[in-house]
């Protein structure tokens, strides 16, 4: 089985999934201030971890709510069953449904889906980014001060972030914060924002976005410019033109 096709086709299962509940009642836990786990968050890593044991048996996954299955190859899916938790909990649309497909340490595919929104973001290492299954491509804004730009931060550590939120608000056209990195990263590839940035995040939050915002077209790396290690925590994902500028910017 091709993976890019069973990753796409899993994403949409388990966003299915999370749109039939989002409007009943919900089972609400925290984890720490500001972070919180539902039973839908379980219920959809549940259905994603038995798929793929059904059809990947030796591959290894990393999950937000589960931890870590061992696989006995060299195969591992990256998984985030809700991303943007809060939103969901509010009824709030911006969340999605995030995996990724690694081979031997490199990231070869990656799906985000957004049930509410009916968009669904995917692509392999090499290949061409698609939104539902047509081609995307990140923008041609060349200049920061012309830019829609993203970020995100943890509520608890907002300090952090807030020089930079400040900075960019006086020079881009305008910031956003949607709660979402791994959808706002998806945004970069299909060219609604020009740049996201974040610290704090895992892998399950960046690991699928880099795939389809390199394959847009677009320039994935840590914040301080430094090759992208999805295990070290922040992320700078930009239309490419923008990229060296926001680097600049960003401390």
């Amino acid at each position: 089985m091709d993976p890019l096709d069973f990753i796409i086709s899993l994403a949409r299962e388990a966003g299915t999934l999370l749109a039939d509940r989002v409007d009943g009642p919900r089972e609400i836990a925290l984890k720490h201030r500001a972070d919180l786990v539902t039973d839908a968050d379980r219920a959809s890593e549940a259905l994603i971890v038995e798929r793929i044991g059904a059809n990947f048996p030796a591959a290894a996954i990393l999950g937000e709510e589960g931890g870590v299955y061992a696989g006995s190859g060299d195969e591992r899916f990256i998984v985030d069953p809700l991303d943007g938790t809060t939103n969901y909990a509010h009824r709030y649309p911006l969340f999605c449904v995030s995996i990724a497909y690694e081979r031997a340490g490199v990231l070869e595919a990656g799906a985000i889906y957004a049930p509410l929104m009916g968009e669904l973001y995917a692509a392999r290492r090499g290949g061409e980014a698609t939104l539902n299954g047509k081609p995307i491509g990140v923008s041609s804004v060349e200049a920061v001060r012309d830019a829609l730009v993203c970020t995100g931060f943890v509520p608890a550590r907002f300090e952090r972030n807030m020089a930079n939120f400040i900075k960019l608000s006086g020079i881009a056209q305008a910031v956003r914060r949607d709660g979402s990195a791994a959808l706002d990263i998806a945004f970069v590839a299909g060219g609604r924002f020009e740049a996201f940035w974040e610290w704090d995040l895992k892998p399950w939050d960046m690991a699928a976005g880099a795939v389809i915002v390199a394959a847009a077209g677009g320039t994935v790396s840590a914040i301080d410019g430094s090759p992208l290690d999805i295990a070290a925590g922040s992320i700078l994902a930009t239309n490419g033109t923008t990229h060296a500028e926001m680097r600049g910017l960003l401390s």
